[in-house]
């Protein structure tokens, strides 16, 4: 795969993971064009103004829920990322036919604009909370999954690969729970739901270098799973806020004590490498001998967030913190310069 000659195009590319996504493209990769898909003109507009400026840079306004925009926008692109999806937990248990439009309707559109407008690979990014899922969120990106899977089913004999990228709770991303604790820790209470919580975590640009090389190494058909660390939503209310007073408030409607990025299930028909597990498909297109370096994984396995072999400790919390938001300043006064 050489990304030079490549036409990439990202949906909710004007997210955390889609800003961070089309740095590294334009730092390292160069594709030969790259498009911004998404549905918010102001969040365009400030992406561009903040130095997003780019010859090889187009900026489309859609959504995934328009299939016919999806059409147009997939002309002669050969690399898709599906980041786009409602994903807050209650907004979608409040609104669960919007999150059905956005998270399986739209994977299906854009499964169906791929194919129909010959994209070459295709990669949907998933969440833990799609293992054996407790709410809306989760189920929808369940759905999504397993309708990418089957997605190279339907494309035949074409040359258009799907897979899906599965990992969990990103640090500091928007929404999370960090900037929560890093706004209560100035009233000196932070709140957390059940002190044995566990989440797994991963930074945004491992979550975003883990996608480019699922891409570069995908058969079409996996669902790839990063090793990543663990910690306790009380470890990381002390780390992020230490001193304050943490005060229980009960678990919430749709949320687990512990998440699971590969299930028992799953584990069956899943393989391992040092640094990821692959989940091949049970379907008679796929063929098992496409990870012949990997091993299998012994019977009964399961990966879950509070069984992990890597925990993270508060030290390495704030030196992920300090790298975050080390790295945000450095991009933007580079992209900055760009502009000037």
């Amino acid at each position: 795969m050489k990304w030079s000659e490549e036409i990439v195009l990202v949906t909710g590319a004007t997210g955390s993971f889609g800003q961070k996504f089309c740095e590294l493209m334009l730092a390292e990769y160069h594709p030969q064009k790259l498009i911004i898909f998404s549905r918010d003109e102001l969040k365009q507009h400030d992406m561009r103004t903040s130095g997003f400026d780019h010859p090889s840079l187009r900026y489309f306004i859609g959504d995934v829920r328009d299939a016919q925009r999806l059409e147009r926008a997939f002309a002669g692109v050969t690399v898709v990322v599906h980041a786009a999806a409602l994903k807050q937990v209650p907004a979608c248990e409040y609104n669960p036919f919007e999150a059905i439009q956005t998270n399986i309707i739209g994977a299906k559109n854009v499964i169906d604009a791929a194919i129909n407008q010959g994209v070459r690979r295709i990669i949907a990014l998933s969440t833990d909370k799609a293992v054996n899922p407790v709410n809306l969120y989760g189920a929808s990106k369940l759905c999504a999954e397993k309708v990418f899977v089957q997605a190279n089913a339907y494309a035949g004999a074409q040359d258009t690969r799907f897979s899906c990228a599965r990992y969990g709770n990103v640090v500091g991303s928007r929404g999370s729970v960090i900037p929560m604790f890093l706004e209560q820790r100035k009233t000196g209470c932070v709140t957390i739901t059940d002190p044995r919580m566990t989440r797994f975590w991963i930074t945004m640009e491992r979550g975003v270098r883990f996608v480019v090389r699922c891409l570069e190494q995908m058969r079409g058909g996996e669902i790839f799973v990063p090793k990543i660390p663990s910690m306790k939503l009380v470890d990381m209310a002390e780390t992020v806020a230490p001193g304050c007073k943490v005060e229980c408030i009960g678990i919430r409607p749709g949320e687990k004590l512990h998440e699971v990025l590969l299930s028992e299930d799953e584990a069956r028909d899943a393989v391992e490498t040092a640094d990821m597990y692959i989940v091949q498909p049970r379907h008679s297109w796929w063929h098992k001998g496409n990870w012949p370096d990997a091993r299998p994984l012994p019977e009964g396995f399961r990966y879950t967030s509070d069984t992990n072999s890597q925990w993270l400790t508060g030290g390495e919390l704030s030196a992920l913190m300090r790298v975050n938001s080390s790295n945000r300043d450095a991009s933007s006064r580079a992209l900055q310069a760009k502009v000037s």
